[in-house]
């Protein structure tokens, strides 16, 4: 509206001076006397949004023209054609600039003197037949009759030019409101973002100060029973050893989760698919997994290979909390589809044998969090029980990827953990734990 109301302001202008001056024009508009000064004008309010000044250049050029001789002089059934100069001001005075809105008033100011004496001289108009004749000349028709006529112009040059100053002023409110809105806004989310990273590094104040101690003694008390117990049995000094690794891996990764890095700091490196096979490794021997795979593999993304060993490690964490040691597991891993399809299956303790039943059906923060992974890698899980087993099942598409992503040992494996990738997997590393 704000651009295209000239131009159809003008079209609508020169539509009803046609209709209204249908039977008064003769055979047609090229013997119209008034033809040049409504085309003048209707030319004025078209470019009045767009080229002010051509605009205004319209609107001088019909009084320039007439004093010169060169266009008709008004006529009494169409002299109100030179009001289009005052409804060019108004959309100059809507749409410009504060300078040309200036320029524009001081310009119509002038027009409509010259407008004034060129409907009251006899050179001209001659009073438009509803002046009545003094025949004492210009001096005293306009002494008479002026300063009546240039009034009544200028107060509808002012009502023109007030109604495109109102239309300006509301959208500049309505700009005002947006930015205030928009400003509120932003200032209410930085309030949530500090609360939470507030409350994030209470967490990790808390967690570091309980969980890194309780990993560190673990480790300490594995590795010294371990050395002092050379004659125990074999099973037992590996399961010794295998507290004391696994315990040392959470104590590096609870304390990269936890503390974390700047921005400019250094980078973490992040699992991947390679890091699946040591993983099912370390875990066979509390659980009987079968992996097998399918299909040829497609290399996956950095982010995608991560939500691949989270959602892998988070399964396997709950086959062996809601299972118990030895709990069979089949882990599949299908390549033949458009995606990575990965199939997870463990056996479901019975309720008989749970030393607590309330325990295997409560709904913890890691099945979110794998379906967070999932999200954010462009796939989707599902999981629940199927009769005897528990199934979990992931589908990550193939995409298109970086160079950088796509190239072996690409840096896109390193991800800061204090940088918004590394925030964001951070967030679903505190997601990723049921119970």
């Amino acid at each position: 509206m704000r651009h295209w109301g000239a131009p159809a302001a003008a079209v609508l202008f020169f539509t009803l001076w046609c209709v209204g001056e249908a039977g008064r024009m003769g055979p047609g508009l090229h013997t119209w006397p008034g033809t040049w000064p409504l085309v003048l004008m209707t030319a004025a309010i078209a470019l009045a949004a767009w080229k002010p000044y051509a605009s205004l250049g319209c609107a001088a050029a019909l009084p320039a023209g007439q004093f010169l001789g060169i266009v008709p002089p008004m006529e009494a059934n169409h002299w109100a054609i030179y009001l289009g100069a005052f409804v060019a001001l108004g959309f100059i005075q809507w749409t410009a600039g504060r300078r040309t809105r200036f320029f524009a008033a001081g310009a119509n100011l002038v027009f409509a003197g010259a407008m004034t004496f060129l409907m009251l001289s006899w050179r001209y108009s001659a009073g438009l037949g509803w002046f009545p004749p003094l025949y004492m000349g210009d001096r005293w028709t306009l002494r008479a009759f002026g300063w009546q006529l240039f009034s009544l112009l200028l107060l509808i040059a002012a009502a023109c030019a007030a109604v495109g100053l109102a239309l300006a002023l509301y959208e500049e409110r309505g700009s005002l409101f947006r930015a205030r809105s928009l400003a509120q806004s932003s200032l209410r989310e930085a309030e949530v973002d500090l609360i939470v990273e507030q409350e994030r590094t209470r967490i990790g104040r808390d967690l570091h100060d309980v969980l890194a101690h309780s990993l560190a003694v673990i480790a300490a008390q594995a590795d010294g029973t371990r050395y002092l117990s050379k004659d125990q049995p074999k099973a037992v000094l590996t399961a010794l050893e295998n507290i004391s690794t696994s315990a040392r891996s959470a104590l590096v990764d609870a304390q990269r989760v936890i503390e974390g890095v700047h921005d400019d700091g250094p980078a973490a490196p992040q699992p991947g698919l390679n890091d699946v096979v040591p993983l099912v490794e370390g875990m066979q021997g509390s659980l009987a997994i079968e992996r097998s795979e399918s299909g040829a593999p497609v290399e996956l993304s950095g982010g995608q290979q991560l939500a691949v060993f989270r959602i892998i490690q988070e399964c396997l964490t709950n086959a062996l909390k809601h299972g118990g040691r030895g709990t069979a597991v089949r882990l599949h891993l299908d390549w033949s589809g458009p995606g990575l399809t990965l199939h997870v299956a463990s056996g479901i303790r019975a309720a008989a044998d749970s030393p607590d039943p309330a325990a295997d059906v409560r709904v913890g923060r890691g099945l979110a969090g794998m379906r967070e992974r999932a999200h954010l890698a462009g796939g989707w899980v599902t999981a629940g029980p199927d009769g005897e087993q528990y199934r979990v099942t992931a589908f990550l598409p193939y995409g298109t990827r970086s160079a950088e992503a796509a190239a072996p040992g690409a840096e896109s494996q390193l991800v800061p953990a204090g940088g918004p990738a590394g925030r964001r997997q951070l967030s679903l590393e505190e997601a990723g734990h049921r119970g």
